[in-house]
This record gives C-alpha cells, sequence and structure tokens, in this order.
C-alpha cells in the first residue's frame, strides 16, 4: 500500500524544508512510523519553498499553495497526484475543507483519513465549510475516540464515519538511570514530582499546587518541580507558593528548559502531573511516559487514552484538589522499579512510533475495505 500523507497547514514563519522536518516534530516520525509498519509513504506539505527530498524512509514534497485555489486543486498537485498514484491518502487537520473536497474531486475513489490535530468544534458560521470536508471522509483519527463526539452533537461528522483512536504523536525519549538524572539535573523528592506545562488556566497550576500541599501532610519529602514557558498566572502562582509553608521548601519553578533537559528531568522523577481541563493529546505526557514516570493527570479523554484508561499511573477529577492528593499518595507507594517498568511496557505497547505506524497501517487498510466494499 503507497499511503500520501498531506499537511495543508502553510507555515506562518516561512520556514524552509529541512527547518520544518526539525521543527515540525511529527511531521517526519509520522511518516517513518507508517513506513516501519510496511507501508510506502510520500509525503506533501504547504510551503512557501518548492522543494523535493528524501528523509528518512519517506520521499517529501514540499509545495507552494496557490494564490487562488486550494493546494490540492493546483497543477503541480495533480500532477504529483497522477505520478505516485497513491492507494491512501492521510490529511493532518480537520479544518482543510477546501483541499479536502479538491482532493476529493481529483481522486474520487482512493480513501481518505483525517487525522485531528486539536481541533474544536467551530463557531456556528464556520461549521459549513468543517461539514462539507467531513462527509467525504472515509474515516476520522483522534487520539481517544470520545473526542469525536462533540463533531457528531454539532452534526458536523457523518454517523457512518469510523473513528480510530490513535496518538497524536509519540515521542524519541526513553528511561535513564534515575540516580544519574538526579545528579545531572539537581532535582530531587521523595517523590520527586515533576510538571511540564504551561502556568495557564488550562493547565491549572492552582489546583495542582493544593493538590500538592494536601500530600505533603501525608508525604513529608515530595518536592514539585515545575517547567514552564507562556505563563500568565506566573505571579499568582508565585503568591500562592509564598502563601503556605508547606509549599515555599517544596516547589521549585525552573522556567523554560531545552527539550533535551526535560528527558533527563522527567528522568529523575517518580511522578508526572498535570491537571489540564482539555487536551488534543498530551505531548509531555507521552514524553513522561517514553521515561517510566508514573503519571497523576487529570481525567479527561485525551489523558485517559494515553493511559489506558489508568491502567498506568491515577486520573484524578479535574480541578479537584483533593483527588490530585489522592493520586499523588497512592502512586508514592508504589515500588520505583516495577512502576517504571510498568509504565515503559505501556507506552512501548500504545503509544510508541511503532505501535502508531501500525495502528494508521490498520486504519488505512480498515477503510480501503470500506471503500471498496462500499463500491
Amino acid at each position: 500500500m503507497h499511503c500520501l500523507q498531506i499537511g495543508f497547514h502553510l507555515d506562518p514563519q516561512a520556514r524552509q524544508p529541512r527547518r520544518l522536518l526539525e521543527d515540525w516534530y511529527s511531521l517526519g516520525h509520522i511518516a517513518d512510523a507508517v513506513a516501519a509498519a510496511g507501508t510506502r509513504v510520500s509525503v506533501v506539505q504547504a510551503c512557501s519553498h518548492e522543494s523535493q527530498l528524501r528523509h528518512g524512509n519517506a520521499d517529501y514534497f514540499f509545495m507552494p499553495p496557490g494564490s487562488a485555489a486550494p493546494l490540492a486543486d493546483t497543477p503541480q498537485f495533480r500532477a504529483l497526484l497522477a505520478q505516485l498514484r497513491p492507494d491512501v491518502f492521510h490529511v493532518h487537520g480537520l479544518a482543510f475543507a477546501g483541499d479536502v473536497l479538491a482532493l476529493r474531486a481529483a481522486a474520487p475513489q482512493v480513501p481518505i483519513l483525517l487525522q485531528d490535530h486539536a481541533s474544536r468544534v467551530p463557531r456556528w458560521w464556520r461549521r459549513a465549510a468543517m461539514k462539507r470536508g467531513l462527509a467525504v471522509a472515509d474515516g476520522v483519527s483522534f487520539c481517544a475516540a470520545q473526542q469525536a463526539e462533540p463533531f457528531r452533537e454539532a452534526g458536523l461528522l457523518p454517523p457512518g464515519v469510523p473513528v480510530f483512536e490513535i496518538p497524536e504523536s509519540s515521542s524519541t525519549f526513553s528511561d535513564g538511570d534515575r540516580r544519574q538524572a538526579r545528579e545531572d539535573t539537581g532535582i530531587f523528592g521523595d517523590p520527586c514530582v515533576l510538571w511540564v506545562g504551561h502556568l495557564d488556566s488550562n493547565k491549572d497550576p492552582l489546583t495542582v499546587l493544593e493538590g500538592a500541599a494536601l500530600a505533603a501532610q501525608r508525604l513529608s519529602g515530595l518536592r514539585l518541580w515545575c517547567v514552564h514557558a507562556h505563563a500568565p498566572l506566573l505571579r499568582t502562582v508565585e503568591k500562592r507558593i509564598a502563601s503556605d509553608p508547606l509549599l515555599r521548601e517544596r516547589v521549585g519553578l525552573l522556567g523554560r528548559v531545552s527539550h533535551a533537559r526535560i528527558e533527563s528531568l522527567m528522568r529523575a522523577a517518580d511522578i508526572f502531573v498535570l491537571g489540564s481541563h482539555r487536551e488534543g493529546s498530551g505531548y509531555s505526557l507521552i514524553e513522561a511516559l517514553s521515561c517510566g514516570v508514573s503519571p497523576a493527570v487529570s481525567d479527561i479523554p485525551s489523558f485517559r487514552a494515553l493511559t489506558g484508561n489508568g491502567a498506568v499511573g491515577s486520573l484524578w477529577r479535574t480541578g479537584d484538589a483533593q483527588d490530585c492528593a489522592r493520586a499523588l499518595i497512592a502512586l508514592a507507594a508504589l515500588p520505583t522499579t516495577a512502576a517504571r517498568a510498568a509504565v515503559r511496557a505501556h507506552f512501548e505497547a500504545q503509544i510508541s512510533f511503532n505501535a502508531i505506524g501500525q495502528r494508521f497501517a490498520a486504519a488505512y487498510a480498515a477503510i480501503t475495505r470500506r471503500r471498496a466494499h462500499a463500491a
């Protein structure tokens, strides 16, 4: 089978193709993951700079979109389509109705899988376009199948379109020596708890701080370390920490750190905590799981899917500090070596790039069979 993966989103920074492959983490890794599962992969990516190159196990075609027409309706795209003759389309994103409709018109018999990337149901005046695009899809993938329900309820996703539960991406982080990682990073604790996320209302750091304070009444050695970049609640968080003696000596705000250092911090941690109210997937959670860190995360659809419905770690009710504390205390009681091994095994089986590649390959086969049966 030959899959053509397509990214219609045009980089607003107008980066060069090789820089895009470096900065857009999933672009190359998802293609390689599917190729590793035995599928031939080509990639078309909207780009301000036209280029063709081989990267990893896929061929890449970077194309500028037309000035007055969707990329999928341009002569160069149509010519490439005739040359490649793909068996299935894998389109990144749900919001490119014009391109998807042009794609369907250009290749009426080729099945189309649309992959969600944290889309939301649009305002009512923008729903008609998305509805037209979703109507021609043969399948849609979400990190959690439950994330499709708002689109169905809004009448955007037809009832018969199959939904595939596939993580949005994975991570190349790995587990390592915890003692060495603690020496390298300087973080510690019993348990050593790590937060990696924005300090904003969606991630809900105030509930996590309250949960940590409650848990510290039982866990005197608890330390919470927070990595953050975007931080509109930074002053509020600092005031909350300063006002509570249980938090003043236990919470360290690390600010922005390099991506490589995040891997070391995760290797050093015992527990990963996050209180998100909504996530398309949860990249920092995926990275924590890849390092074998037990997650204490809010009970939302994507986190349920990534943890196997709490098969590893502990889920807690969103916005509930008492339940957050319960999760932290429960995970602190687990034998460290066995817990890390279980988390890493779950990651390999369900969330690794190998696992994702196999899931996408299975989805391609399913929608291909479904279209052939319908024909």
